[in-house]
């Protein structure tokens, strides 16, 4: 490789991208296999963080420090021109990242990053898809707790599928099953914004839209809009709540469809939701998260309630759960594949706070896989998604990770 760096992580100095050093500090090291280094925009907080990662490894010391602005293109230019992958975690991307897209896109550096901004994806792949095409470089969004899960996920299901069944599955749905963590303070600032966006009209219609992130090639499959309320689930036969990532989870997985050339049928449907209990006890708690979703959203419109809000309940941007707390944490979801062949379920386990300890893992393994193992890559470039740009080399290196994919239970259409 003729660039400085396999990675350099910018946002190093944020929690997420001091979790994102610390991981790949202690599982690689500071070697000339894994060459690494950390960027931001304050000097003195990147000594700091460098000290922290020499405790972990001696060499670290001598990383040298990348400084430069969110808004600076020439430096932004600069930077990217040194490294094979940039790995970024700042955030809102609508409000940091555009500058940085560009400068890796015009560089032909890959990129890898946590967005969950609908409205900043679309821009991106308007703007910088064909480019990007060209250039030869891979930009790929949402690498952490969204979309891995769920996109890594469904690729994975309908390869297990086609090994078992000669052929894909027409119908997946995503279960969160049980989880234990904490939202970052990254995410709630995104999530605010794109709440701030959407009373552009444009915007909303890009959001309502679950084709949204899809090719503009005109052609829209058979989902409809996200499930809103509490209902009950033939499928898991249990009831079922609103998933509040679901909004940029579905939209990632119709676009890694499309862009695998339809592999999984143009009539392919997707949707995700929270897997409650049976009986009454399953459905009131399927209609209080609704209900604690629904006065959320209407709470975080007002800008009176949200000051109430992010003073009081919400974390802000930098903040996180303590080390013992993430290391508590956990995640357990079940994808179900239906269809004429017969029903596959695959069950993903993240054993860290899937919004801190699993998300930084997801990332960097991400950034990696992108780096040290492009022969293994799918053959493709642009504005991607984590199942159209990376595949499943990414699930053999999460299984170091303590992020697991593991096929549940098998079971044929009688006379197939």
């Amino acid at each position: 490789m003729s660039r400085d760096f396999h990675i350099i992580i910018w946002g190093a100095t944020g929690f997420t991208g001091r979790l994102v050093a610390r991981y790949i500090c202690q599982q690689y090291g500071i070697n000339k296999d894994v060459r690494w280094t950390i960027a931001g925009r304050n000097g003195d907080k990147l000594q700091q963080i460098r000290s922290e990662l020499a405790s972990i490894d001696p060499k670290a010391s001598e990383l040298p420090l990348i400084i430069a602005d969110s808004h600076d293109s020439a430096l932004l230019r600069t930077m990217a021109a040194r490294t094979a992958v940039m790995l970024t975690t700042v955030g809102p991307y609508s409000a940091y990242g555009a500058e940085l897209v560009e400068a890796c896109v015009q560089e032909r550096t890959d990129y890898v990053d946590l967005c969950g901004e609908t409205p900043f994806i679309r821009h991106m792949i308007d703007t910088h898809h064909e480019t990007a095409q060209q250039n030869g470089c891979r930009i790929v969004h949402c690498c952490g707790f969204d979309s891995i899960p769920s996109d890594i996920g469904v690729l994975y299901l309908q390869r297990e599928a086609e090994k078992r069944f000669g052929t894909t599955l027409p119908h997946v749905s995503f279960y969160v099953e049980n989880s234990r963590g904490s939202m970052s303070g990254g995410t709630v600032a995104s999530m605010l914004n794109v709440i701030d966006q959407s009373r552009d009209p444009a915007v909303r219609k890009v959001l309502v839209n679950p084709y949204g992130l899809n090719p503009n090639d005109g052609y829209r499959g058979p989902d409809k809009s996200d499930q809103q309320s509490a209902k009950w689930d033939d499928v898991i036969e249990k009831w079922t709540a609103p998933f509040v990532m679901a909004g940029i989870n579905t939209r990632v997985v119709r676009r890694s469809n499309a862009l695998l050339d339809y592999a999984w049928g143009k009539d392919f449907s997707y949707r995700e939701v929270m897997a409650m209990k049976k009986g009454f006890k399953g459905w009131w708690k399927a209609q209080q998260l609704t209900f604690g979703l629904a006065a959320f959203m209407l709470l975080a419109w007002s800008q009176l309630t949200r000051r109430l809000l992010t003073s009081t309940v919400l974390p802000a941007p930098g903040e996180g759960p303590s080390a013992e707390a993430q290391e508590r944490g956990f995640f357990k979801i079940r994808l179900i594949g239906t269809g004429d062949p017969g029903r596959l379920e695959v069950v993903v386990r993240g054993n860290r706070d899937p919004g801190y300890g699993a998300t930084s893992r997801m990332l960097a393994e991400s950034a990696l896989c992108l780096a040290l193992e492009r022969d293994s890559l799918p053959d493709r470039c642009g504005v991607l998604t984590p199942a159209s740009g990376i595949g499943t080399v990414l699930v053999n290196r999460l299984e170091n990770a303590d992020v697991t994919f593991n096929v549940d239970r098998t079971e044929a259409v009688p006379g197939q």
